[in-house]
């Protein structure tokens, strides 16, 4: 198969390759490359640490679909899944992977009928990808039998038993065929995964996907500093600077997304919103319309987009900064995906900067500043995005209608002026400069620095170089982030960024109490070595009144 080589080496079969190809997939993932030979020809159990993002679905479906048996009449995979909208999309993803194989796959998931589950069971299914608790019950309903089942999947172990799952996990891992094979997918190896590991898997091995950054290399992601109150212009700013915008918007809160969601609509925008307070059946009619497009803006909060997973979003945008840097990945996880580049874009005020500082340090990723579109930029790309679709139109053979119709207006009109009034009469409201407001960026506490003191000096043997490893060593800061080091006899100076100096005064304070830290902030007189002597350094005492001072470039 063309451009499938790398799959094909994988031991995949022809009919699983062409499903790949009329997918638009080219190359593997690492956690496909890693784990689908070794589900294939390897006959034991086996654990995957990997980021969210990376592939998984198929790195367990492609191997399952290429060893399960046609009309085998019985349940032969059983996939978990920690929500309902992952299990859907799993079901959906290996359907869409199957080819021509005649395999039933079907998702059973809390929050829908439990009969007309039940019905599907009764049918004859191969895979059932579901959640914990709905699983359970049919087992104990006796309408999924489990005694046959060849594969069990565990997908975001740790999310499942993060969120509260251990006792149904351990009972339908004591049910399911103590033959079977048991594949699990997990980001974290957390103390609990490491649990039920040791006590319900077999001959297992291990495999960790490393990367350099929690988030796709695909995705640019980018802060940009601006005020509570401007938050709403920024965002359609941001839209409408993006002719094929097609994203997800996240907010904290099930009230900021309505309220959100309802500014767009009454601005023009399709949009629509997920949230706990949905029903089922409403989340899924709201997927299905923003998967297929009809709407291009999707609001959610972060525990109603778990398991979401839509392929080809352009944008993420961190409308209310997440709670922490786990939240951040699995927001930002959702574009730059299979090969296709993405935008992260995240607002940040003054008071959750160190939030962010925070973010970055834990997602091992730079998150660079970036700037709202001014509105001269952005009706500029509007009218080459008009101008675009114009010329693509006048491509096309026109009906008569429109050409005889023409024909009569250029008969009365000058050509310009006709041009001219059937622009403004369909893009008037568009190109309308009024429309937009003015947008306050908030006051920059990233890009200040401060200055730190350190309790060593030439005499101790320290230099310019190692002064920077010694606080790499201890705080993790980053060399690029020390922007100036000054070494004395008995004491040095560096200068960081004003949020950073916080962790790395952290990192150095001491245990030990009435002991003082080798690094302190520097007070605000300046120090030379001809006035601070080696036996004076004890009543040298760094004050914490320091200005933070302007940092020339982030």
């Amino acid at each position: 198969m063309e451009n499938l080589e790398q799959f094909k080496k994988l031991g995949l079969s022809d009919n699983l390759l062409k499903a790949l190809k009329d997918k638009g997939f080219e190359v593997p993932t690492p956690v496909q490359e890693t784990t689908i030979p070794m589900i294939l020809d390897g006959d034991g159990d086996l654990i995957c640490q990997a980021q969210t993002g990376t592939g998984k679905t198929a790195a367990f479906g492609l191997p399952l679909l290429h060893l399960l048996e046609e009309k085998a009449h019985r349940v032969q995979a059983l996939i978990l899944a920690p929500t309902r909208e992952l299990a859907i999309q799993i079901s959906e993803e290996i359907n869409s992977l199957k080819g021509n194989k005649k395999l039933h796959i079907a998702p059973i998931y809390g929050g829908s009928s439990i009969e007309a589950q039940m019905f599907k069971l009764k049918s004859g299914l191969d895979i059932v990808v579901g959640t914990p608790g709905r699983v359970l019950d049919q087992i104990r309903r006796k309408s999924l039998v489990v005694d046959s089942v060849s594969y069990l999947v565990l997908d975001e172990a740790d999310e499942m038993l993060k969120m509260g799952f251990k006792e149904e996990l351990e009972d339908i891992l004591s049910s399911v065929n103590l033959n079977r094979r048991t594949f699990m997918f997990c980001a974290t190896m957390a103390p609990d995964v490491l649990a039920i590991t040791k006590k319900y898997l077999r001959k297992h091995q291990i495999v960790t996907i490393k990367t350099d950054s929690l988030t796709s290399n695909l995705t640019d992601q980018i802060y940009v500093e601006v005020e509570e109150s401007s938050k709403f212009e920024a965002l359609c700013r941001i839209i409408d600077f993006e002719p094929d915008f097609y994203g997800m918007v996240f907010t904290r809160t099930k009230v900021d997304a309505d309220n959100i969601c309802n500014r767009l609509i009454d601005r023009g925008y399709d949009a629509d919103t997920i949230h706990g307070d949905l029903s089922q059946s409403v989340r899924e009619k709201v997927l299905g319309k923003f998967r297929n497009k009809r709407i291009r803006i999707l609001i959610a909060t972060d525990v109603a987009a778990r398991g979401v997973d839509v392929q080809n979003i352009s944008h993420v945008v961190n409308y209310s900064l997440p709670q922490g840097s786990e939240a951040y990945v699995h927001r930002v996880g959702r574009t730059g995906r299979a090969g296709s580049e993405g935008t992260a874009i995240t607002f940040v005020t003054r008071r959750e900067s160190r939030s962010l500082i925070q973010i970055r340090r834990d997602s091992k990723t730079e998150i660079r500043k970036g700037t709202i579109p001014g509105i001269d930029e952005i009706i500029k790309n509007k009218k080459e995005t008009i101008k675009t679709k114009l010329l693509e139109l006048s491509e096309q053979k026109p009906e008569k209608i429109f050409r005889t119709l023409a024909k009569e207006i250029l008969d009365e009109l000058d050509p310009e002026l006709a041009l001219i009034t059937l622009l403004k009469h369909a893009f008037s409201q568009e190109l309308d400069v009024s429309s937009y407001k003015e947008i306050k960026e908030s006051k920059p506490v990233i890009s200040e620095e401060t200055r730190l003191f350190i309790a060593k000096g030439a005499k101790d043997g320290m230099t310019k170089k190692s002064i920077v490893e010694f606080i790499k060593l201890k705080a993790k800061t980053h060399d690029k982030k020390i922007n100036s080091v000054e070494v004395f006899d008995t004491y040095s100076f560096i200068t960081v960024p004003f949020s950073e100096a916080e962790f790395i005064l952290r990192a150095f304070r001491s245990d030990k109490p009435g002991k003082r830290p080798i690094v302190e902030k520097a007070a605000d007189k300046k120090y030379d070595d001809t006035r601070v002597e080696s036996k004076n350094r004890d009543r040298f005492k760094p004050e914490f009144s320091e200005r933070p001072r302007k940092r020339k470039s982030y």
